[in-house]
């Protein structure tokens, strides 16, 4: 069997890969994992629901798995490190809900700027004319977010730890580069788009978020682990941060025994900024081109490791050249004075110019972020 689809999808879309390649449609295996692994032996491709755990585990009942498709935004359950040991490529359409989450940012963005938003201090409001917002990661929302932004009269500051500050992406986006202490302490409004990777676990913490703009406010659609829960917690209680509004939030964060339990001026959602009718088509169409795309081109061999659980460690062949997650890719290391520091774990980023920048042409980098469904160098594990 070339597919397996867990995932609830459209028909028209089951249609066109049905007739390329032997499929099967089978949602009900999300509530029987038992059941789902013992389907995984001859799949070559497979797209997946949030609750189904991708592990080396998972991996060891499907010898021709090849790749591994998310329709819904985020990396929860999966675990990237295990699929890239595997040769196991991961398939999402993060490019297709910019449009979505473009619009959700400068809309979450007015209403926190306005009196008492979400709990916050009562005061006069701002508006976004006379704003200054900073953007935290160039997802590939950031390009959208940038033309909507910059048609009310914001000023637009930006940190991406992986991209130079000399790089024109910069002025074509109308962004202006920052370190991220500066950043936060000259915005009057932050967005946080930073994915989520392991060396970026509490990256907003204590070491930051104390010193920004008293009175600023923070909008985050990434994962709420890249904030230390103690700082935003302390910059929230005492009104330093004005408000904060986190879509991505794991669970138990709100927890009595947890430090955001009871902030009266945090408000959370849950992945709310790229749900929209629209951007799940282009995600659905996204994903599965690419799933095509994959099958076309890779034969049904088995793959060299040994299950989990087996004697002796795994052994896997080497990651494919192109990467193993089809997602936009950071562009280079970071060349900003405060840069966050490395937790031990390593990304596989792209190779550097002697200045420091990205080792390709503007247009080429331009058209990474705009772009579909596609694949990156190997980040770290994303736990979630």
């Amino acid at each position: 069997m070339d597919l397996l689809i867990v995932e609830p999808m459209e028909t028209e879309v089951l249609r066109w890969l049905q007739q390329r390649h032997r499929m099967r449609y089978a949602p009900e295996l999300a509530r029987d994992p038992r059941t789902f692994r013992r389907h995984l032996f001859n799949v070559r491709a497979a797209v997946l629901p949030p609750q189904l755990r991708v592990d080396a585990e998972m991996l060891s009942f499907a010898p021709l798995l090849r790749a591994v498709g998310r329709v819904n935004p985020g990396l929860e359950n999966i675990d990237v490190e295990a699929c890239a040991q595997s040769g196991v490529e991961l398939v999402r359409g993060t490019a297709a809900t910019a449009p979505a989450e473009a619009e959700f940012v400068v809309g979450s963005l007015i209403t926190l700027l306005r009196p008492g938003a979400l709990g916050g201090r009562i005061g006069a409001g701002r508006e976004l004319a006379s704003a200054t917002v900073g953007l935290i990661g160039l997802a590939p929302a950031a390009r959208s977010i940038s033309a909507l932004l910059s048609g009310f009269g914001s000023r637009l500051v930006g940190y991406e730890p992986t991209l130079h500050a000399s790089d024109v992406l910069w002025g074509r986006w109308r962004i202006e580069p920052m370190g991220l202490r500066e950043l936060l302490e000259t915005a009057d409004a932050v967005c946080v788009q930073l994915p989520f990777y392991s060396r970026y676990q509490g990256l907003l913490g204590e070491r930051y978020l104390p010193q920004c703009k008293p009175g600023q406010v923070l909008l985050s659609t990434s994962h709420s682990a890249i904030f230390d829960e103690a700082a935003l917690a302390q910059v929230l209680r005492s009104g330093r941060l004005g408000a904060a509004w986190l879509d991505s939030v794991e669970p138990g964060l709100l927890d009595e025994d947890r430090p955001l339990h009871g902030v009266p001026n945090l408000h959370t959602t849950s992945r709310l900024a790229g749900y929209t009718q629209e951007s799940r088509v282009r995600s659905v169409w996204a994903v599965a081109q690419r799933l095509d795309e994959i099958l076309g081109q890779t034969p049904p061999v088995a793959r060299d490791f040994r299950a989990s659980g087996s004697a002796g460690p795994v052994s896997a062949p080497a990651p494919l050249q192109h990467g193993p997650v089809s997602v936009p890719a950071p562009l280079a290391s970071g060349a900003n004075a405060d840069e966050p520091p490395a937790h031990g774990d390593t990304v596989n980023e792209p190779s550097l110019r002697s200045d420091g920048g990205p080792d390709r042409g503007a247009d080429a980098t331009d058209e990474l972020f705009s772009s579909g469904a596609r694949a990156e160098p190997a980040p770290d594990p994303a736990s979630r």
